[in-house]
């Protein structure tokens, strides 16, 4: 049963609004001034708000910006027997879902109210939606590295500090970019990623930037980078020790100027973008060869995180297998496998090249052809290292 409240100082309307409501099965509170309502607002979850705009103690519009502030993802339908455009207008714009004005309509209230009720679950379902599409793993493990890579997260990420994040393949790298994604001041901006080993040298200018129609052969249509698309949020420059040098003078310009300009075009855009780069090259050796530019490093690694490899950290392989079980199990909706000591400690025995990603391979691979308790057998059968 949804919830509504009501703002109004003249008692009649409250009482009639009160009616028709409840008579629609809805369950209804009153408030008599803006003051008031606003408490109510803060203490209880209504699921619609119905305000006037001309009350004593406090002003509707008034009312409208506190309560955008405190609850914003409750819709507010501004009432008045002194409408006017203009004011219909100022309410929209200060975030007011709907204006209705006195004599109050009865089909125009429930029409209303259902189409409140309709955006309100529509946006419940957006945020689970999102929640599981960018739903950002744990970072499991109690090992020293690992802490001190944590640590650092939570230290850098409500700046804007740019961060290179170092490690070798599989150890997680794209995860701590998430994570300080999540933890910024940012987290309510787009997540931007962008792998620069797997986008061919000639394209990566466009990628990044955009391009202008007709810049190039295929260049049909304007095509924002992702750059103009990270706007406000953060980009993660994934591999960018594969990046080509045209593209790395480009994302230094950016990096100066905090402007770029498109493929083929002449205007700059301004871009507020905060930037996490990644790469399992020594970019130090890179520089040393001509592959990367040393003015560019020295830009992008304010924050310098390197995140260890498996192997030195062994001792969490335990927390990570039983991790990775419990989520090959819901993913094949079985249950959840149950794995010796014995077992972990011959995994805790390998040497692991591919890290976290290859450990949680075999994991899925135990799931499947181990036994319903895995044992030290499984891995030692299933898990051979290729000769």
């Amino acid at each position: 049963m949804a919830h509504i409240l009501i703002i109004d100082d003249e008692k009649s309307i409250r009482h009639s609004l009160k009616e028709i409501l409840e008579y629609e099965s809805y369950k209804v509170d009153e408030a008599p001034d803006g003051i008031e309502g606003i408490k109510m607002a803060e203490k209880t979850k209504y699921d619609l708000i119905f305000c006037d705009i001309k009350m004593p103690k406090m002003d509707g519009i008034e009312v409208l910006e506190n309560l955008q502030s405190k609850c914003p993802e409750v819709p507010v339908v501004m009432i008045s027997g002194h409408g006017n455009i203009d004011t219909a207008v100022e309410a929209i714009k200060k975030g007011a879902f709907d204006f209705i004005a006195k004599p109050l309509d009865l089909n125009r209230i429930l029409i209303t109210v259902r189409n409140a009720m309709d955006r309100t679950v529509l946006v419940k379902e957006t945020k689970t939606l999102r929640r599981k599409i960018t739903r950002t793993n744990d970072m499991i493990g109690d090992s020293q590295g690992i802490k001190h890579v944590k640590e650092i997260i939570e230290r850098v990420a409500p700046t804007d500090a740019r961060v290179m994040i170092t490690g070798s393949n599989g150890t997680g790298k794209e995860l701590v970019a998430r994570w300080i994604h999540e933890k910024s001041n940012r987290r309510e901006m787009p997540l931007i990623e962008v792998n620069c080993a797997a986008i061919p040298s000639e394209l990566i200018e466009s990628e990044l930037f955009g391009h202008e129609k007709g810049a190039f052969t295929s260049a049909i249509k304007t095509r924002s980078g992702k750059f103009e698309q990270a706007n406000g949020g953060t980009i993660f420059l994934d591999e960018i020790g594969d990046m080509s040098l045209s593209a790395q003078a480009k994302v230094l310009r950016a990096l100066q100027e905090n402007r770029i300009t498109r493929v083929g075009g002449e205007k700059d855009f301004a871009v507020d973008v905060r930037i996490l780069a990644a790469t399992n090259k020594d970019l130090k050796k890179e520089i040393e060869k001509g592959n990367f530019r040393e003015d560019l490093y020295h830009r992008l690694s304010v924050i310098l995180i390197h995140v260890p490899s498996l192997d030195e950290r062994k001792e969490d392989i335990p927390h990570l297998v039983r991790y990775f079980l419990k989520e090959v199990a819901d993913e094949y909706k079985n249950p959840v496998k149950e794995i010796s000591d014995e077992a972990i400690k011959e995994l805790q025995n390998k040497s692991w090249t591919g890290n976290i990603r290859e450990l949680r391979n075999v994991v899925e691979r135990l799931v499947i052809l181990g036994e319903k308790v895995i044992s030290k057998n499984d891995v030692i059968n299933f898990v051979a290292m290729p000769k």
